[in-house]
């Protein structure tokens, strides 16, 4: 247990520091240096260097606080408090100059998320959320979106491009859900895709998995701007391991859990 684990840093800090990766992320030289991790799964020297560049920021920061990343893999986190980081969540979208990335940090406190930034450079657009305190997009308080049915609302989704052969089930799933609402919409970041909730721009948005650092901020920006987070049993997702996500404005959750 560290002993300054109750202390969270000041948020309008860690997002100063989240803006300053803008130059990072929209550097093309380092977006075309490509590594393949695995199927549909690549890394740049922009996430390599954000994640670098942030690590080490957050240390100076707050040395009392673990730090878990995207570009680090899935490990033990041994204290109370650690930082959860995707530095590019939405890295095909970056390659291909496709302008729908972001910068995913979570702060996560004895089993709970008590911060999370999101950053799209592009957009010039910062979502930001902290436990009890709701949610902003640009220091504007956001809410999720008022509507009622599915039927009323488009529903974003991913198609978890890493594991290709179980695409026949997913796109059964995308079908029963397109055939209720008004229409669905694939960013390519789920983060995005979890902010975009947040701000009512979709009435949800659900992937069959997804890691930690893909949605640590992202449920709690939803949360806090009024929705429901939940794997596809309807189960809080767990910051430590990674599982299905369904995130809504709430009154369509369990009209949507049906159909997955």
């Amino acid at each position: 247990m560290s002993h300054l684990s109750n202390q969270t840093p000041n948020i309008q800090q860690v997002i100063d520091l989240v803006k300053s990766t803008k130059n990072l992320i929209e550097n093309r030289e380092m977006a075309g240096h490509v590594k393949e991790k695995g199927r549909a799964d690549y890394v740049t020297q922009v996430d390599l260097a954000v994640q670098d560049y942030l690590k080490e920021k957050l240390y100076a920061l707050a040395p009392e606080i673990q730090f878990l990343g995207e570009e680090t893999g899935l490990q033990e986190m041994t204290e109370d408090s650690f930082w959860i980081l995707d530095p590019v969540d939405g890295t095909t979208n970056l390659i291909h100059d496709y302008q729908h990335s972001a910068v995913s940090l979570g702060l996560c406190m004895q089993d709970e998320i008590v911060m999370g930034i999101i950053y799209n450079p592009y957009h010039g657009e910062l979502f930001s959320a902290e436990k009890g305190k709701g949610s902003f997009l640009n220091g504007r308080p956001i809410h999720v979106s008022e509507s009622e049915t599915l039927s009323e609302t488009i529903i974003a989704l991913g198609t978890y491009a890493y594991r290709r052969e179980l695409a026949d089930a997913n796109f059964a799933r995308f079908r029963r859900v397109y055939d209720q609402c008004q229409d669905i919409r694939r960013i390519g970041s789920a983060a995005l895709e979890l902010a975009y909730t947040a701000c009512g721009r979709q009435g949800g948005f659900f992937e069959p998995y997804l890691n930690p650092w893909d949605y640590a901020a992202g449920v709690l920006l939803v949360r806090e701007a009024g929705g429901r987070v939940s794997d596809f049993e309807g189960n809080p997702p767990s910051p430590r391991k990674g599982g299905s996500i369904v995130s809504t404005n709430g009154r369509i959750h369990e009209e949507l859990l049906g159909l997955l």
